[in-house]
């Protein structure tokens, strides 16, 4: 008796049958496909994207070259270099993170005791030239200064949930 049914089922194509039951079904269902350029999802304030450097009010970096995002870094992404400046205030002579090592976990802005390093919610970000995945420390403090509204205003909305 199975074999026979199994001969039915065969002869009749039932699996067939039955797959396009669910496209027919799911056919005629709104879409929930999102056209990106045009439309945008929301995104959380903690969403971890291209990093910045960070400066206090008065202008001055705000990276005091201790190195704990350079040690905590997973991936070895990070690398610092310093010197001690005239006033015996160290500072970094070069601060480059390489976004091909990069994992964005997040954990070299967890160790910065001053947040000077911060991920932005920027994802929209490319490179076309050899060496452009290495982000010196130029670069990350024009991100930092562009963007120094949305950086404070998502650490202000990160603070209500800590």
């Amino acid at each position: 008796m199975k074999k026979l049914k199994s001969y039915i089922k065969t002869f009749l194509l039932w699996e067939l049958w039955q797959g396009l039951s669910i496209t027919l079904r799911n056919f005629f269902r709104p879409t929930t496909t999102i056209q990106y350029p045009e439309e945008k999802t929301p995104q959380s304030s903690r969403f971890r994207g291209l990093h910045a450097l960070r400066r206090y009010p008065n202008g001055e970096e705000r990276c005091i070259a201790c190195k704990l995002c350079e040690a905590v870094c997973p991936a070895l992404a990070i690398t610092i270099e310093s010197d001690v400046s005239d006033d015996g205030t160290r500072r970094t002579t070069r601060y480059d993170i390489d976004l091909f090592k990069c994992i964005y976990c997040g954990f070299c802005e967890e160790a910065c005791p001053v947040d000077a390093i911060v991920e932005t919610r920027i994802h929209e970000y490319h490179m076309e030239a050899p060496g452009e995945n290495i982000m010196t420390k130029d670069k990350l403090l024009a991100i930092g200064d562009k963007f120094d509204n949305l950086i404070t205003k998502d650490k202000a909305a990160d603070a209500k949930y800590r």
